[in-house]
């Protein structure tokens, strides 16, 4: 049977030019091209075109892999570079459909009114802020009342994603075979009046996160890269979710690898 992959690239030179390559050598190795119903999918650029991929294919979560290449500096969820597409089109020709599973994180955000809940799934993160004012939210765990929190926003990242904005507001790393998520405050208040954890959270698979927002329409959601549009939103839950996201496996860089490549380097 026939493999069939889809490529989700970026519109930089360097990319464009990998996908000119890739498109020929699939070609000549009778890999089928299927942007419709593809086993795996192949981004050419760097992370944000991975999670572009995956948010166009989370709805095949259960039947396709993905598999980055980048053609930039640094891709902490790709594992071929752009030099390599040879070696790469040769793997996928003898691939036994093997792949590794990270876990993602379950959005559903209720609003005020009458207006249909969203479901979003997301690979690295979510983010609640409010404007340029001070954001009120009330944080419960599994139904009840944990703390009020005052500050800039909250972060709720997978494990995989706990090396992106997680980090930099000082959340855990985590190794994405830890079944869990974590909240990060972003520049909470904390004094003799107002007090929060002020420390990350990590919560396990069987738990659940509910963070309620003062009436008001100027919060600001994301979902990895995609903003949310402002409404008069009343709550938003986290949780893991069941779909989990695969990566072809015949060359996957074991995570602390990547993580030492990103931000430490060779000695």
């Amino acid at each position: 049977m026939t493999l069939k992959v889809a490529i989700v690239s970026n519109h930089g030179l360097q990319s464009e030019k990998t996908e000119r390559q890739l498109r020929k050598l699939l070609a000549e190795n009778k890999i089928e091209i299927d942007q419709g119903h593809p086993e795996i999918v192949i981004s050419v650029g760097g992370d944000g075109t991975l999670l572009s991929a995956f948010h166009r294919y989370n709805h095949l979560l259960d039947q396709v892999s993905f598999l980055g290449v980048h053609t930039g500096h640094l891709g902490f969820y790709t594992d071929w570079r752009d030099y390599e597409i040879p070696e790469l089109v040769s793997s996928l020709k003898e691939n036994r459909g093997e792949s590794i599973s990270y876990p993602l994180l379950d959005i559903r955000i209720e609003y005020q009114d009458d207006k249909p809940a969203k479901h979003f799934l997301a690979l690295n993160e979510s983010t609640i802020k409010r404007g340029n004012r001070t954001m009120v939210a009330d944080v419960y765990l599994k139904g009840e009342i944990f703390e009020r929190f005052r500050g800039d926003g909250l972060s709720i990242s997978t494990p995989t994603g706990s090396t992106a904005y997680n980090k930099s507001v000082g959340g855990a790393v985590l190794h994405p075979s830890i079944n869990a998520i974590q909240l990060a405050e972003i520049a909470s208040l904390n004094n003799r009046v107002f007090r929060t954890l002020g420390s990350p959270l990590v919560i396990s698979a069987d738990e659940w996160m509910e963070i309620r927002l003062q009436d008001s329409n100027d919060y600001m959601i994301t979902v990895d890269q995609l903003d949310i549009q402002k409404d008069h939103i009343a709550a938003v839950y986290y949780k893991i979710a069941h779909e989990r996201i695969h990566f072809a496996s015949f060359r996957h860089m074991d995570f602390w690898h990547r993580v030492k490549d990103a931000f430490i380097g060779e000695d």
